[in-house]
Formats: C-alpha cells, sequence, structure tokens
C-alpha cells in the first residue's frame, strides 16, 4: 500500500474564506477529498480584508514570521483555522499588501498596480509557513500565476534545505489567459536571479511572467480539464505559452475538476425552497415557481426557462448574450435570468433588461449565493457560451440540478455535456462550436424547439445529466497520481541537479 502524502496547497483563494471564481471552489473542494483519501493536506491563502477571522474561529498560527523578499525582509502575521472539510486552512496576513477591498483589483476593475509585489510575497511566505511551523511537504500545489513562483523558489532557494528540499511542485493552470505579467523593474524584489530572466523562463517581451516560470520549474503541470490541456498545447494555443508547455512532454496532464455534492445537491440544497431528486421532479417544477417571483417573472409552469451565472468579461461570452438575448426575447417563447457583475457596459445592459422585456426577462448586478442556487435548480437551460472554459463548474452543477447546459464546445464545456441527438434523445446537453452570435442563437433555439416539441427527450436528458458522477473524489486521485509523478520526476531532475542561483 502507497504511503499517503503530505500536501500543502498555495493558492489566492478558498471558499468560503475569499473566492472570486472557480479557483475558490476547488481550493475548498479538493483538499477536502485528499483529506479524505488519507492524505495529510494544509491550505495557505492571504488574509484579505474580507476575512472575518473571528467568524472564521482562527486563532494566531504565528504571531510574527519574517520573509526575505529581495534585499529585505517583510514581516507578517499568520492565523490559522479548520475548514469545513476538517483541513488546516492558513492566512497569511500583511496589512499592506492585503488589507484592501478587493482580492486581485479595485472597485472599478483595475487591477493594483502592487499585485507582483503581493503575490511574490506570498508564494515566499507559503514556503516560510512550512519552515516556522515544522511542516514537511511531499509536494506543494501551486495554482495559476499568483501562485506559480512558488516551484521557482522551491528549486532556486530551498532545493537544499533540510525541510523543503524534496518537496516536490505541481502547478495547475486554471486558465492561460492570466500570466501574471509585469514590469522587469519588480524582479528585484521577486529575488529568483537575473540568470533566470531569460526567454525559455521568466522573460516575456521585456516584462517578466509569472506563469511561464513557474511551468520551467514545475515538476508537473496539469490544467483543469483534458480537452483544455490539449487545447493550451495546440498550435497558437495557452496564449502564448504552448512551445513551453510542450516543452515539457508527458509533464502536463489534463485532470477535470470535481463538484462538492454537499454543496450542490438538489436532494440536500438548503437554499431551495423544495428539494428533489432524479426519481421525484414535481420539486423542480415548484423552484421554478418560485424563481419566476422572486426575479418578477410571469408565473408559467410550462414556458422554457433559460438561466446563467458568471462574470461579465469577454472570456464567458456575455457580449455574445448582450448582443441576441433582445431577439430571442422578441422571437422565442422564453424567459430569460442573469446573475452576475462585471464591466460596466455588460451590467448595465443587463441590469435595464427586465425593463425593457416585463416579466419576461429578470438580472441581478453582483452575487448572491442564493440565487445562483435557485437558478441552477429552477431553470429548464443554463446558458455558458464561453469563448474559451477550462473546465467550468456550472454546467456540472446545472446536470446535477436536471438544468440542461447550452454551451460552446470548449475546455471542460466540451469534456462534460454530451450534445443532445434528436433521432435517438440521447445526450444531456446541446453544444455549438463556432463562437459566433448566429451559432448562439440558432444554439438556443434548438434547445427551445425541443423543449417544445419533443418533451420526452428533454426528460430523458433531464435524467441523463442527473446521473452522471462528477464527484471529487474521482479528480482526487487523479491528482495523487500526478503528486506521485511529481515526485519521481523531482527526483529524476535531483539527480543531476541544474539549479538555478
Amino acid at each position: 500500500m502507497k504511503k499517503s502524502l503530505k500536501i500543502l496547497i498555495t493558492a489566492s483563494e478558498m471558499s468560503p474564506y475569499a473566492k472570486v471564481g472557480g479557483l475558490g471552489d476547488v481550493s475548498a473542494s479538493l483538499s477536502a477529498a485528499l483529506q479524505k483519501l488519507g492524505h495529510d493536506v494544509r491550505v495557505v491563502i492571504p488574509r484579505y480584508r474580507c476575512i472575518d477571522l473571528q467568524k472564521c474561529t482562527a486563532r494566531i498560527a504565528l504571531k510574527s514570521m519574517g520573509v526575505w523578499m529581495g534585499d529585505r525582509q517583510e514581516w507578517c502575521m499568520v492565523y490559522q483555522t479548520m475548514s469545513g472539510g476538517k483541513v488546516p486552512v492558513y492566512f497569511v496576513e500583511h496589512s499592506l499588501f492585503f488589507d484592501r477591498d478587493g482580492l486581485y483589483h479595485d472597485q472599478n476593475m483595475h487591477d493594483y498596480d502592487d499585485n507582483p509585489l503581493r503575490f511574490a510575497f506570498f508564494s515566499r511566505a507559503a514556503l516560510q509557513l512550512c519552515k516556522d511551523i515544522g511542516f514537511k511537504p511531499d509536494v506543494v500545489h501551486c495554482n495559476d500565476w499568483q501562485t506559480a513562483l512558488v516551484s521557482a523558489y522551491l528549486k532556486v532557494w530551498h532545493w537544499n534545505d533540510p525541510l523543503l528540499g524534496s518537496a516536490a511542485s505541481l502547478l495547475t493552470i486554471h486558465n492561460a489567459a492570466y500570466q501574471g505579467i509585469y514590469p522587469k523593474s519588480n524582479y528585484d524584489y521577486i529575488g529568483l536571479g537575473w540568470q533566470n530572466f531569460t526567454e525559455n523562463i521568466f522573460e516575456s517581451y521585456d516584462k517578466v511572467n509569472f506563469l511561464k516560470g513557474g511551468i520551467h520549474f514545475a515538476d508537473m503541470v496539469t490544467a483543469v480539464s483534458p480537452a483544455f490541456a490539449n487545447e493550451i498545447r495546440g498550435p497558437g494555443g495557452g496564449f502564448g505559452l504552448a512551445p513551453y508547455l510542450n516543452d515539457k512532454g508527458e509533464k502536463v496532464r489534463g485532470i477535470l475538476n470535481g463538484i462538492d455534492y454537499e454543496e450542490w445537491n438538489p436532494q440536500t440544497d438548503t437554499f431551495l425552497p423544495v428539494n428533489y431528486s432524479a426519481n421525484e421532479l414535481e420539486g423542480k417544477k415548484k423552484c421554478k415557481r418560485h424563481l419566476q417571483k422572486l426575479f418578477c417573472l410571469k408565473k408559467d409552469p410550462k414556458v422554457a426557462l433559460i438561466g446563467t451565472v458568471g462574470r461579465f468579461v469577454h472570456q464567458k461570452g456575455f457580449h455574445l448574450v448582450r448582443n441576441i438575448i433582445e431577439g430571442v426575447l422578441d422571437n422565442m417563447h422564453v424567459q430569460f435570468v442573469i446573475l452576475g457583475s462585471g464591466e460596466s457596459d455588460l451590467q448595465e445592459f443587463f441590469h435595464h433588461l427586465p425593463a425593457r422585456y416585463s416579466g419576461k426577462a429578470g438580472s441581478y448586478i453582483g452575487f448572491d449565493n442564493e440565487r445562483a442556487h435557485l437558478i441552477e435548480a429552477g431553470c429548464d437551460f443554463f446558458l455558458m457560451p464561453s469563448l474559451f472554459e477550462p473546465c467550468g463548474l456550472n454546467q456540472m452543477y446545472s446536470l446535477r440540478y436536471g438544468t440542461l447546459p447550452i454551451v460552446r464546445a470548449t475546455g471542460g464545456l466540451d469534456d462534460t455535456v454530451e450534445n443532445y441527438n434528436e433521432y435517438t434523445g440521447s445526450g444531456n446537453g446541446f453544444k455549438f462550436g463556432e463562437s459566433s452570435e448566429s451559432a448562439l442563437y440558432y444554439t438556443i433555439g434548438w434547445a427551445v424547439s425541443t423543449y417544445y416539441d419533443r418533451p420526452e427527450h428533454i426528460k430523458k436528458m433531464i435524467l441523463d445529466g442527473m446521473k452522471r458522477d462528477f464527484s471529487w473524489e474521482t479528480s482526487a486521485k487523479k491528482y495523487v497520481d500526478a503528486y506521485r509523478a511529481a515526485i519521481e520526476n523531482k527526483k529524476e531532475i535531483d539527480s543531476y541537479k541544474p539549479y538555478y542561483r
């Protein structure tokens, strides 16, 4: 029997403490699943202003911790709590860097200018924490550009460290579009040696690229779905990172994210007015009625109700939705609800949409967890027209709740949604390939016509989707395999020690 592993997960988000996107869910759910498999897991995130230490029942773990950055030492405090999944979670507190309203940007969606300093410090602090509390990880799991430097710090500064020298690194790419590219004037503070500021490592058009450097130093790289792993290594893929990912060879894998069925389960969901299951769908009809009331829609149990939840950014395809939704509402017998926030022009458009389509459209600008759960439960279709989607979670939530996804066939959406076959009635959703307004419009029309003309197929698809298993247990086992592979890769590298000091 293989021994259990000691795993340190470094991330910039973790639900429920601080969350902007899917990374927060992954950090919480994966760590809990790994713990259930018998591994010793710890998670480290920054202590942002939004984290209420008293509410989290956090205690002081380290009153003072020194972290060397460039030619100076930064000082911080560390707090510890226990997650709902019984995983120790550490909050690194540095008021100058993290005591702000936003995690990455201000209220106007402008990135903080000192982001490279903030997350370089946090990456180094996560490793210093291990030294100060005596935790000797077998593998350190980094996530996206914010903690990609961890893999570099392990190789450059801790290669002969008694506690960290044997630790392997695994870097997960959740979104290759965000790479952490900043002016090279920050590089002295980062402290990874100008000999590593080269085209193959950190340099990118005379700037420093966090994710690129992290990929170079990582012992294993994973992407959050098999399709996304292939896309970012394909011609022109990875937003410029494809050549460097391909240089890693078999050290790149795609592992589909799972979802937390303790939170996302229509049979037990406390946010729903009525619970239901695949064997008893009457409760879903009541959730639809409640959703219509909440969003001031006409109460009609038979109308096709389409919903969506997300960030109003270009990647998510909401500009396509904006350009076609009035045509959908004018020409199809449907209702539409949307929840989200982001780019100001999209916020304004969707905020005013209900006034133009009273009783047919509803919107909520911002985020509300109860509304998000109710949209998943009460809608007939869930819309995800992403230009690219590394994994996506909402389509898996939707399938669990008997809400059929309408998605673009990209990344994890393509991996998890089986396209409807109108001859056999098989499938669990509706997919389109071309990222265009016409493709989106006609795929919505295809789904709506199926809803009215072939209801027996809709029911078959609902039951198929609700039976699919996207639990974290399967994905967590694949991560354990990847951790063990990273450890073996680290041993291979150690045999000739090409360190970069």
